[in-house]
C-alpha cells in the first residue's frame, strides 16, 4: 500500500508539473528565455527536462527556438556530462531527443572532458536505438581521446567506426592523431600509423600526411628522421608546400641552429624545389615563432639595406611580436621603409599598428595610419578606430574623441557592443556621466544590451553630481530590459 501511495504521489507531481509547463507556455512570449534565466528547482526537474525535450524535438508556439534557447539547452546538458557523478541516470531522467547534431556539440563542449564524453557518446548509443553515430560526431570523440592520451579508447572507437557503422576516417583526423603521437613523444606509433594508412585506414599519404609525420619527428628533435621523410617524400613524387618547409626551419630555429635551417633551404632549392614563398620570409617567421625576435629584426634590416620587401604575411608576424615588446618606434620607422621599398600593407598590418601607436599616447601618428588604411580602400571598422578613441580619452582629449566617434558612426562601420561599452566606461571615469548615459540610451536603441557594470557606473556616477532625474531614468532602463 506504501508503494501504491508513493507512486500515486510522483504522478501528482507529474501531473502539476506538465500544468503548470503548459500554462507558461501558453502565456509567456518567449518561455524557454524566461525558464533558462533561472536555475530549475530540483523539485520540479523533470519541468525542465521535459522543456529541453521540446527545445530539441520540436517548435514551441508555432516557432522554431531561437539559437540562444537552443545552446542553453546544450550547455546544460554539456555541464551535466561533465559533472554529474551519476549522468547517465540524469540524462535519462531528461527524455530528450538524441540526434547526431546534439552529440557533436555535447561532444565537443566536453573536449578536455575525455572519459566522461565517451561515456555520453556510450549513452547515446545505448540508450537510443534509433540514434546512429556518423562521422562527425565519431571523430571529434576520437580527437578528443587522442588530445588526452586515451589511446585504448581512441582505437576502439576507430575499430567501432570500421566493423559497426562502416565509416572511414577522414585525412584530417589521421593527420590530427599523428601530430598527436608526435607531441606527447611517442613517434613509433605516428610511424606506424603513417606507414598502414593506405592498407588499414585506405587514406592515401598525401602531402599533410607527410607534415604531420614531419612535424612529429621534428616535435622529438629526431631532424635526420624528418631529412629523410622529405627524401622520401620526393622520390615518391609528393610537392612539399610551405608548410613542408616551414615545420623544418621553425624546427631548427627552435632548437637554435639558424645555419642548418639556411643550408636546408640552399639544399631544397639546389634540387629544384624552391618553398612557395622566399626562403628569408620562412626564416624570420621560424625565429619569431622560436621567440628570438632580435635576430628577427636585424635579418629583416639586413634585407631592407638589401633592397628586399619581406612577405606581408611575414612583416605582419614580425610587427606583431615586436609590438609586444613595445618597441612601437621601431614599428613605424619599419612601416614607412618597406612602403617606400613597395611593400603594400593588408587590413592585418592596421590591425597591428594602429592599436599599438594609439596606446602609447601616439595619435597623430594612429591618424595617419588609419588615413593611410582609407587610402588603400579599406573602410573603417571598430577594432581599427575604437584604440584611436580610447587614446584621445586617456590623453583627456574627450570633445575630440566625442567628436571622432560621431564621424566614425557615418563614414565608418556603426560601432559594436565592446565600443560602446569602452566608450561609457571612459567617459565614466573622465567624470562625464551625461555623456555616458546618452551612449547608454543610444547603445539601447540600436539594440544592443549593456552590461550590468555600465548601468552601476553611469546611475552612481549621475547621483554623486547630482543628476538624480537622469540616474533615475537610467534605472528604469536597466529594469525595463532585464526584467528585474
Amino acid at each position: 500500500m506504501k508503494k501504491k501511495n508513493e507512486h500515486k504521489i510522483d504522478e501528482n507531481i507529474n501531473s502539476d508539473g506538465t500544468q503548470q509547463e503548459s500554462k507558461m507556455l501558453g502565456s509567456s512570449k518567449n518561455p524557454l528565455l524566461l525558464f533558462l534565466r533561472h536555475r530549475p528547482n530540483p523539485s520540479r526537474v523533470p519541468t525542465f527536462f521535459l522543456l529541453l525535450r521540446y527545445l530539441t524535438t520540436t517548435t514551441i508556439n508555432g516557432g522554431k527556438p531561437s539559437k540562444d534557447d537552443y545552446f542553453a539547452a546544450i550547455h546544460h546538458i554539456s555541464n551535466i556530462v561533465r559533472r554529474d557523478i551519476y549522468m547517465e541516470r540524469t540524462l535519462n531522467k531528461m527524455r530528450i531527443s538524441v540526434n547526431s547534431e546534439l552529440v557533436y556539440r555535447v561532444l565537443r563542449s566536453c573536449s578536455t572532458s575525455a572519459t566522461e564524453a565517451l561515456r555520453f557518446f556510450n549513452w547515446a548509443q545505448t540508450h537510443h536505438p534509433s540514434y546512429h553515430p556518423t562521422t562527425v560526431e565519431c571523430e571529434e570523440l576520437v580527437r578528443t581521446l587522442a588530445r588526452t592520451k586515451k589511446y585504448e579508447f581512441m582505437w576502439k572507437i576507430l575499430n567501432q567506426m570500421h566493423t559497426h557503422h562502416n565509416l572511414s576516417v577522414s585525412p584530417d583526423t589521421l593527420c590530427f592523431i599523428v601530430e598527436e603521437y608526435g607531441r606527447h613523444g611517442l613517434v613509433d606509433q605516428a610511424v606506424e600509423i603513417f606507414n598502414q594508412a593506405p592498407k588499414i585506414f585506405n587514406c592515401k599519404q598525401t602531402v599533410n600526411l607527410y607534415n604531420s609525420l614531419l612535424f612529429a619527428l621534428c616535435e622529438v628533435k629526431l631532424f635526420h628522421g624528418a631529412y629523410a621523410l622529405i627524401r622520401r617524400m620526393i622520390r615518391k613524387g609528393v610537392v612539399p608546400d610551405k608548410r613542408t618547409y616551414s615545420i623544418l626551419v621553425n624546427a631548427w630555429c627552435s632548437a637554435g641552429k639558424f645555419r642548418e635551417a639556411q643550408q636546408f633551404l640552399e639544399e631544397m632549392s639546389k634540387k629544384g624545389f624552391n618553398p612557395p614563398v622566399r626562403g628569408r620570409d620562412l626564416l624570420v617567421e621560424g625565429l619569431l615563432n622560436a621567440g628570438y625576435v632580435e635576430s628577427a629584426k636585424e635579418m629583416v634590416k639586413k634585407m631592407i639595406k638589401e633592397g628586399f620587401v619581406p612577405d606581408v604575411s611575414t612583416f605582419n608576424s614580425l610587427l606583431e611580436a615586436i609590438s609586444k615588446h613595445g618597441e612601437v618606434e621601431f614599428c613605424i620607422d619599419l612601416y614607412r621603409e618597406v612602403c617606400i621599398l613597395g611593400l603594400v600593407p593588408d587590413i592585418n598590418t592596421y590591425k597591428v599598428l594602429i592599436p599599438g601607436v594609439s596606446k602609447v599616447g601616439r595619435i597623430d601618428e594612429a591618424f595617419r595610419l588609419l588615413h593611410d588604411s582609407i587610402e588603400d580602400g579599406h573602410k573603417p571598422f571598430p577594432s581599427l578606430y575604437a584604440p584611436i578613441i580610447k587614446g584621445m580619452c586617456k590623453n583627456g582629449q574627450f570633445d575630440d574623441a566625442l567628436c571622432f566617434f560621431s564621424e566614425m558612426k557615418v563614414k565608418g562601420h556603426p560601432p559594436n557592443r565592446p565600443v560602446y561599452t569602452m566608450l561609457i566606461t571612459m567617459c565614466g571615469r573622465g567624470g562625464r556621466f551625461v555623456e555616458a548615459a546618452n551612449y547608454l540610451m543610444e547603445m539601447t536603441e540600436l539594440g544592443l544590451t549593456p552590461i550590468s557594470r555600465c548601468f552601476d557606473l553611469v546611475t552612481d556616477g549621475l547621483k554623486n553630481c547630482g543628476k538624480h532625474d537622469l540616474a533615475k531614468k537610467i534605472e528604469q532602463l536597466e529594469v525595463s530590459l532585464r526584467g528585474v
